[in-house]
Protein backbone atom coordinates (compact mmCIF):
# COMPACT_ATOMS: atom_id res chain seq x y z
CA UNK A 1 0.00 0.00 0.00
CA UNK A 2 1.32 3.44 -0.90
CA UNK A 3 0.46 6.83 0.60
CA UNK A 4 -1.29 9.49 -1.45
CA UNK A 5 1.82 11.69 -1.32
CA UNK A 6 4.21 9.06 -2.61
CA UNK A 7 5.24 8.08 -6.11
CA UNK A 8 3.84 4.68 -7.04
CA UNK A 9 6.48 2.18 -7.98
CA UNK A 10 9.44 3.57 -6.01
CA UNK A 11 7.99 3.91 -2.53
CA UNK A 12 9.63 7.33 -2.06
CA UNK A 13 7.91 10.45 -0.81
CA UNK A 14 8.84 13.59 -2.75
CA UNK A 15 10.31 16.49 -0.82
CA UNK A 16 7.83 19.12 0.22
CA UNK A 17 7.87 22.30 -1.84
CA UNK A 18 5.90 25.48 -1.14
CA UNK A 19 3.05 25.58 -3.67
CA UNK A 20 2.37 29.31 -3.29
CA UNK A 21 5.93 30.48 -3.98
CA UNK A 22 6.00 32.56 -0.80
CA UNK A 23 9.55 31.36 -0.11
CA UNK A 24 10.66 33.80 -2.82
CA UNK A 25 9.18 36.79 -0.98
CA UNK A 26 12.36 37.26 1.13
CA UNK A 27 14.40 37.73 -2.06
CA UNK A 28 12.09 40.50 -3.21
CA UNK A 29 12.23 42.09 0.23
CA UNK A 30 16.03 41.85 0.18
CA UNK A 31 16.22 43.68 -3.15
CA UNK A 32 13.83 46.35 -1.87
CA UNK A 33 15.85 46.81 1.33
CA UNK A 34 19.04 47.25 -0.71
CA UNK A 35 17.36 49.80 -2.99
CA UNK A 36 16.02 51.65 0.07
CA UNK A 37 19.54 51.72 1.52
CA UNK A 38 20.96 53.13 -1.71
CA UNK A 39 18.29 55.82 -1.63
CA UNK A 40 19.29 56.60 1.96
CA UNK A 41 22.93 56.91 0.95
CA UNK A 42 22.13 59.21 -1.95
CA UNK A 43 19.76 61.43 0.04
CA UNK A 44 21.79 61.78 3.27
CA UNK A 45 25.43 61.62 2.17
CA UNK A 46 25.68 65.40 1.68
CA UNK A 47 24.75 65.95 5.33
CA UNK A 48 28.08 64.47 6.45
CA UNK A 49 29.88 67.66 5.43
CA UNK A 50 27.37 69.92 7.18
CA UNK A 51 29.28 71.38 10.12
CA UNK A 52 26.17 73.02 11.57
CA UNK A 53 24.56 69.76 12.71
CA UNK A 54 24.51 68.88 16.42
CA UNK A 55 26.85 66.05 17.34
CA UNK A 56 24.02 63.69 18.29
CA UNK A 57 22.35 64.12 14.91
CA UNK A 58 25.65 63.99 13.01
CA UNK A 59 26.67 60.65 14.55
CA UNK A 60 23.16 59.32 14.01
CA UNK A 61 23.38 60.13 10.30
CA UNK A 62 26.89 58.71 10.08
CA UNK A 63 25.74 55.48 11.73
CA UNK A 64 22.81 55.27 9.32
CA UNK A 65 25.13 55.64 6.33
CA UNK A 66 27.40 52.89 7.66
CA UNK A 67 24.38 50.64 8.22
CA UNK A 68 23.20 51.28 4.64
CA UNK A 69 26.60 50.35 3.23
CA UNK A 70 26.65 47.11 5.25
CA UNK A 71 23.08 46.34 4.15
CA UNK A 72 23.99 46.69 0.47
CA UNK A 73 27.22 44.66 0.65
CA UNK A 74 25.72 41.94 2.84
CA UNK A 75 22.64 41.91 0.64
CA UNK A 76 24.73 41.31 -2.47
CA UNK A 77 26.21 38.23 -0.86
CA UNK A 78 22.74 36.98 0.08
CA UNK A 79 21.51 37.56 -3.46
CA UNK A 80 24.40 35.46 -4.69
CA UNK A 81 23.27 32.63 -2.42
CA UNK A 82 19.66 33.02 -3.57
CA UNK A 83 20.47 33.16 -7.28
CA UNK A 84 22.79 30.17 -6.86
CA UNK A 85 20.06 28.29 -5.00
CA UNK A 86 22.35 27.68 -2.08
CA UNK A 87 21.00 25.76 0.90
CA UNK A 88 22.73 28.35 3.10
CA UNK A 89 20.45 31.17 1.99
CA UNK A 90 17.60 30.68 4.52
CA UNK A 91 19.95 30.62 7.51
CA UNK A 92 22.13 33.51 6.31
CA UNK A 93 19.08 35.58 5.38
CA UNK A 94 17.62 35.00 8.85
CA UNK A 95 20.86 36.23 10.46
CA UNK A 96 20.84 39.30 8.20
CA UNK A 97 17.20 40.05 8.94
CA UNK A 98 17.67 39.71 12.71
CA UNK A 99 20.60 42.14 12.50
CA UNK A 100 18.44 44.59 10.52
CA UNK A 101 15.61 44.35 13.06
CA UNK A 102 18.02 44.98 15.94
CA UNK A 103 19.36 48.05 14.11
CA UNK A 104 15.85 49.35 13.44
CA UNK A 105 14.88 48.97 17.10
CA UNK A 106 18.09 50.64 18.28
CA UNK A 107 17.64 53.49 15.78
CA UNK A 108 14.04 54.07 16.82
CA UNK A 109 14.95 53.99 20.51
CA UNK A 110 17.69 56.56 19.87
CA UNK A 111 15.29 58.85 18.01
CA UNK A 112 12.73 58.66 20.82
CA UNK A 113 15.35 59.18 23.56
CA UNK A 114 17.26 62.12 22.07
CA UNK A 115 15.37 65.43 22.43
CA UNK A 116 16.98 66.86 19.25
CA UNK A 117 14.63 64.69 17.18
CA UNK A 118 10.93 65.42 16.67
CA UNK A 119 8.53 62.51 17.07
CA UNK A 120 7.15 61.33 13.74
CA UNK A 121 4.20 58.94 13.57
CA UNK A 122 5.04 58.30 9.91
CA UNK A 123 8.61 57.30 10.76
CA UNK A 124 7.40 55.02 13.55
CA UNK A 125 4.88 53.39 11.20
CA UNK A 126 7.55 52.79 8.53
CA UNK A 127 9.88 51.22 11.09
CA UNK A 128 7.05 49.02 12.35
CA UNK A 129 6.22 47.92 8.81
CA UNK A 130 9.87 47.07 8.09
CA UNK A 131 10.07 44.95 11.25
CA UNK A 132 6.77 43.20 10.48
CA UNK A 133 7.84 42.32 6.94
CA UNK A 134 11.21 41.12 8.23
CA UNK A 135 9.54 38.83 10.77
CA UNK A 136 7.26 37.50 8.03
CA UNK A 137 10.29 36.69 5.85
CA UNK A 138 11.96 34.88 8.76
CA UNK A 139 8.78 32.87 9.24
CA UNK A 140 8.64 31.96 5.54
CA UNK A 141 12.22 30.65 5.64
CA UNK A 142 11.87 28.83 8.96
CA UNK A 143 13.20 25.29 9.24
CA UNK A 144 10.65 22.77 8.05
CA UNK A 145 8.81 25.28 5.83
CA UNK A 146 10.08 23.61 2.68
CA UNK A 147 12.22 26.58 1.65
CA UNK A 148 15.33 24.42 1.88
CA UNK A 149 14.09 22.44 -1.11
CA UNK A 150 13.84 25.63 -3.17
CA UNK A 151 17.17 27.18 -2.19
CA UNK A 152 19.22 24.03 -2.49
CA UNK A 153 21.24 22.11 -4.99
CA UNK A 154 22.56 19.14 -3.03
CA UNK A 155 24.91 18.16 -5.84
CA UNK A 156 26.80 21.44 -5.80
CA UNK A 157 28.68 23.62 -3.38
CA UNK A 158 28.70 27.43 -3.49
CA UNK A 159 32.01 29.33 -3.80
CA UNK A 160 33.66 30.74 -0.66
CA UNK A 161 32.38 33.93 0.94
CA UNK A 162 35.61 35.74 0.01
CA UNK A 163 34.94 35.08 -3.68
CA UNK A 164 31.46 36.57 -3.38
CA UNK A 165 32.77 39.67 -1.57
CA UNK A 166 35.52 40.29 -4.14
CA UNK A 167 33.07 39.74 -7.00
CA UNK A 168 30.59 42.15 -5.39
CA UNK A 169 33.20 44.88 -4.91
CA UNK A 170 34.50 44.54 -8.46
CA UNK A 171 30.96 44.52 -9.83
CA UNK A 172 30.02 47.60 -7.81
CA UNK A 173 33.08 49.55 -8.98
CA UNK A 174 32.75 48.54 -12.62
CA UNK A 175 28.99 49.01 -12.64
CA UNK A 176 29.30 52.44 -10.99
CA UNK A 177 31.82 53.63 -13.58
CA UNK A 178 29.78 52.35 -16.52
CA UNK A 179 26.54 53.68 -15.05
CA UNK A 180 28.00 57.12 -14.30
CA UNK A 181 29.49 57.51 -17.79
CA UNK A 182 26.34 56.23 -19.51
CA UNK A 183 24.14 58.41 -17.34
CA UNK A 184 26.20 61.54 -17.95
CA UNK A 185 26.21 60.93 -21.72
CA UNK A 186 22.46 60.28 -21.68
CA UNK A 187 21.88 63.48 -19.70
CA UNK A 188 23.99 65.48 -22.14
CA UNK A 189 22.09 64.06 -25.13
CA UNK A 190 18.72 64.74 -23.50
CA UNK A 191 19.69 68.33 -22.69
CA UNK A 192 20.82 68.87 -26.29
CA UNK A 193 17.74 67.27 -27.87
CA UNK A 194 15.34 69.19 -25.65
CA UNK A 195 17.29 72.47 -26.09
CA UNK A 196 17.60 72.77 -22.34
CA UNK A 197 18.83 76.13 -21.13
CA UNK A 198 22.42 76.24 -19.90
CA UNK A 199 21.83 79.42 -17.92
CA UNK A 200 23.90 79.21 -14.72
CA UNK A 201 24.92 75.68 -15.70
CA UNK A 202 21.41 74.18 -15.68
CA UNK A 203 22.14 71.70 -18.46
CA UNK A 204 25.39 70.65 -16.80
CA UNK A 205 23.65 70.09 -13.47
CA UNK A 206 21.02 68.00 -15.23
CA UNK A 207 23.66 65.83 -16.91
CA UNK A 208 25.48 65.43 -13.59
CA UNK A 209 22.24 64.41 -11.86
CA UNK A 210 21.51 61.76 -14.50
CA UNK A 211 25.11 60.60 -14.18
CA UNK A 212 24.70 60.24 -10.39
CA UNK A 213 21.50 58.25 -10.89
CA UNK A 214 23.32 56.03 -13.38
CA UNK A 215 26.14 55.54 -10.88
CA UNK A 216 23.73 54.31 -8.21
CA UNK A 217 21.83 52.02 -10.57
CA UNK A 218 25.04 50.73 -12.15
CA UNK A 219 26.64 50.00 -8.78
CA UNK A 220 23.66 47.96 -7.57
CA UNK A 221 23.18 46.20 -10.89
CA UNK A 222 26.90 45.50 -11.31
CA UNK A 223 27.17 44.04 -7.82
CA UNK A 224 24.14 41.79 -8.30
CA UNK A 225 25.31 40.53 -11.70
CA UNK A 226 28.86 39.94 -10.48
CA UNK A 227 27.76 37.89 -7.48
CA UNK A 228 25.28 35.96 -9.59
CA UNK A 229 27.97 35.11 -12.15
CA UNK A 230 30.39 34.09 -9.40
CA UNK A 231 27.87 31.68 -7.91
CA UNK A 232 26.79 30.39 -11.29
CA UNK A 233 30.21 29.75 -12.81
CA UNK A 234 32.20 28.75 -9.75
CA UNK A 235 29.79 26.26 -8.21
CA UNK A 236 31.49 22.91 -8.06
CA UNK A 237 30.28 19.37 -7.38
CA UNK A 238 30.49 18.15 -3.83
CA UNK A 239 33.06 15.39 -3.55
Amino acid sequence: MTSSSGNPGNGKTPAARPDSGLSFVPVGWLIFAMAWSVYGLASAWWLVGNSGLPDKIFYFILGGLAANVVTVLWGLYLLGLAFGRSARFPRHFTIWQIAIIIWLLARQAYVLAVPDFVFSARGLAITGAEIAIGLLCIYLLRRGSGAETVYAKPETEAPPVFVSIVAALLGIILGAVIGAVAGFLAGSVISDVTNMSCFEGACGYFAAFIGLAGLVVGAIGGGIVAVWLAHRRRRKPVA
